[in-house]
């Protein structure tokens, strides 16, 4: 009883105490609900009226219409948690950026970025047919942390950040300033004073348009020249 009531009032039929009692202001909530509904406005509720749920649930689909003929097992609905979740499907070379835990960054359509981690991985195999391979694939669940950040998307298409790789402690410059040498490799025009000269490099890590290098000569802080 006390569930009912908690459930009228969150939907906004108020006027009765919320306890374990079946008083004749529930009834008269119970009408104005089963008027909104097109119901026969009796007061009562009769078994089968309301299921119950351990939690909030969202609605993610209808599988029966008004006047549908139904039985005992017919599907009418399917439900979802209302956590919101972002599943992302890769391919099974790229496993090892979805280790359970693991940090990323997704960007909503809005453009701002949400921090999350990837919370469950699941393998799905796509049954071929038609001339086509069955296929396998990862289906990657990641919880986000900001989840004010995300109010108001019920479902929506994002881009997600794994990391592949980190580097600490190293010089990086922007792509651009990369020089293909005649004899094979990359190098920098470093600018010391008024005068530039060419210094051989070696690279590392590639990320967000810079790049990891190394070589003789190169110290934080230099200043290096970027083609035209």
């Amino acid at each position: 009883m006390k569930q009912l009531e908690q459930n009228l009032k969150a939907l906004g039929y108020g006027g009765f105490t919320v306890d374990r009692e079946y008083t004749g202001a529930t009834a008269d909530a119970v009408r104005r609900w089963q008027e909104d509904l097109g119901l026969p406005e009796t007061g009562t509720v009769e078994p089968g009226r309301v299921v119950y749920a351990a939690g909030q649930v969202r609605v993610d689909a209808r599988s029966a219409a008004v006047g549908d003929l139904v039985q005992p097992g017919t599907l009418l609905l399917t439900r979802t948690g209302v956590d919101r979740a972002v599943v992302v499907e890769l391919e099974v070379a790229d496993e090892r950026l979805a280790e359970t835990g693991a940090a990323v960054e997704v960007e909503l359509p809005d453009g701002r970025r949400v921090p999350g981690k990837v919370g469950a991985v699941q393998t799905v195999i796509t049954p071929g047919g038609n001339g086509a391979e069955p296929a396998t694939s990862l289906e990657v669940t990641v919880t986000l942390a900001g989840k004010e950040a995300v109010r108001g998307f019920d479902q929506a298409a994002v881009d997600v950040g794994f990391t592949a790789d980190t580097r600490e402690g190293v010089l990086t410059v922007p792509v651009a300033a990369l020089l293909a040498l005649a004899e094979g490799g990359y190098g920098l025009e470093l600018v010391e004073g008024g005068s530039t000269r060419i210094t051989a490099v070696e690279t590392g890590l590639f990320a967000a348009g810079r790049v990891e290098v190394s070589g003789d000569g190169l110290a934080e802080g230099a200043v290096v020249g970027m083609p035209s």
